[in-house]
């Protein structure tokens, strides 16, 4: 298992991201019992780069908190056996291992939503990043169902990380993640 992380802002957390990113990798992987090695790149960015990023890459001119670019067009979320058919589209020939995708990550929206929902910037930064690892699997969540099994996905990751809700800031803080 391999990962990048590129740190564009400048910003320092209270925790490794590069860690942080491995540990929450392999839980993910694990849980969708992927038979391959994997990479994965991660781009920590501000606001601004990744309003452009999302303009660029998908035509919306806004902020957001997350985007995933998923290397592999999954016939179904998280079966692997697609790579199969194209191993030279999806492996890096250096190393054998499965080129997963791209994550860009707000280092600017992780501290306001950590705010926001009454928890750490370390466990909004692991749900982003474990949300984001399964859209790189195949998931999404377009429609109820769909959303339901990514919430659900995601929650199991960071209860196994044991990445848990903070309920720190106020009572009132409705923490939905």
């Amino acid at each position: 298992m391999t990962s990048y992380v590129e740190n564009e802002t400048g910003v320092s957390f209270p925790f490794d991201i590069q860690e942080l990113l491995d540990k929450i990798m392999e839980t993910v992987m694990d849980m969708e019992n992927c038979p391959y090695e994997t990479t994965v790149n991660l781009l920590l960015t501000d606001n601004a780069g990744i309003r452009e990023y999302n303009r660029d890459y998908r035509d919306m001119d806004r902020e957001t908190d997350v985007l995933s670019f998923p290397n592999i067009a999954f016939d179904k979320e998280g079966d692997f056996s697609v790579v199969e058919q194209d191993e030279a589209d999806y492996f890096d020939p250096d190393s054998g291992e499965l080129l997963l995708g791209d994550i860009i990550l707000s280092a600017d929206r992780v501290e306001v939503q950590a705010q926001e929902y009454g928890h750490s910037t370390l466990r909004e930064f692991a749900f982003l990043t474990a949300h984001s690892m399964f859209h790189l699997c195949g998931y999404d969540h377009m429609s109820p169902q769909e959303a339901a099994v990514m919430e659900q996905k995601q929650e199991e990751a960071l209860k196994r990380l044991n990445i848990m809700r903070d309920r720190q800031l106020t009572e009132n803080a409705e923490d939905k993640r």
